[in-house]
């Protein structure tokens, strides 16, 4: 039996059309957003948090003096030596001869032009040796005994064969760049999906094409993350890479500070390695999300 309409169905009127889509997505997007920015919020105010506690727990290490300042040096001597090594004082410049962030931009142009051509070198190998069974067979021990060798384990053959210069700096990040991406390459277009492969040869499409239009695309997240592991081991590698001749540069300024015991400013090169550091990651983690928005990345 019908039931007689409320009084508020008789009284509201017909709902318009435009009225009902206008509300759906404004309340549905305003409902996404206020929980993206609370959580924003939560991790940055818990970064800023540990970032204060970890300040604090240094301070008082150090006001307590459990250690010698020259084991530990206070964030006062730390912050004095970056004053120092980034700007003239008391007629010197810098620390030998080059500012603070001169040492860093010649360190990050070593990382880029020689982890650059590992990237490269790894996206070509990992790319024949996820196609080419073969190639496979002939790489992957070559890639593997690269991946386990530390790099102070080749540079000094490195040097013997190319000198002191740039040239051993630049060989030694592209070795230690290659394998992680080369790695990561060649198992992301090992696993392409057979379905979406088989359907572009079933089309007409050539070898070379069924690679860039189906394989690479589909193995493009796993390579982005080799890429990041890439930068990651070549920074790391940079004060190995920069023991010999490498001044200027960050790595040889920790090399050089670290034999007058200087410990202030070996801490600064530290933390402009480790702060550099996270900001191409970070870069690299947006260029990630960009190309592959379809994947989320850690």
């Amino acid at each position: 039996m019908p039931t007689s309409p409320s009084l508020r169905e008789r009284t509201a009127g017909p709902t318009r059309p435009s009225d009902r889509v206008k509300a759906g997505p404004l309340n549905a997007d305003g409902g996404r957003r206020r929980p993206e920015r609370a959580a924003l919020l939560r991790r940055i105010g818990l970064r800023v948090l540990a970032l204060a506690v970890l300040l604090g727990l240094w301070q008082l290490v150090t006001a307590l003096q459990l250690w010698s300042p020259v084991l530990v040096p206070s964030p006062a001597a730390v912050w004095r030596a970056l004053l120092e090594t980034s700007g003239t004082h008391d007629g010197v410049r810098g620390y030998q001869g080059h500012t603070l962030i001169e040492h860093l931009g010649i360190s990050l142009r070593r990382i880029f032009v020689g982890a650059g051509a590992g990237v490269v070198a790894g996206l070509v190998a990992g790319v024949l040796m996820g196609t080419l069974p073969w190639v496979r067979v002939v790489l992957e021990p070559a890639v593997a005994f690269l991946r386990t060798l530390p790099p102070l384990a080749y540079f000094s053959l490195l040097i013997i064969w190319f000198g002191i210069d740039e040239a051993p700096k630049l060989w030694l990040l592209a070795i230690a760049a290659m394998p992680p991406v080369a790695v990561a390459t060649a198992s992301a277009v090992a696993s392409a999906p057979t379905a979406l492969v088989e359907a572009a040869r079933a089309i007409g499409a050539r070898r070379g094409q069924v690679v860039t239009s189906v394989v690479l695309p589909s193995a493009l997240p796993e390579i982005l993350v080799g890429v990041r592991l890439a930068f990651g081991i070549a920074y790391s590698s940079v004060v190995a890479a920069e023991t010999v001749n490498g001044l200027p540069g960050i790595g040889g300024l920790i090399r050089d500070a670290q034999r007058y015991n200087q410990s202030d400013t070996v801490v600064l090169g530290l933390f402009a390695i480790g702060i550099s550091g996270l900001l191409i990651d970070a870069a690299l983690r947006l260029l990630a999300d960009r190309l592959a928005p379809w994947r989320s990345h850690t």
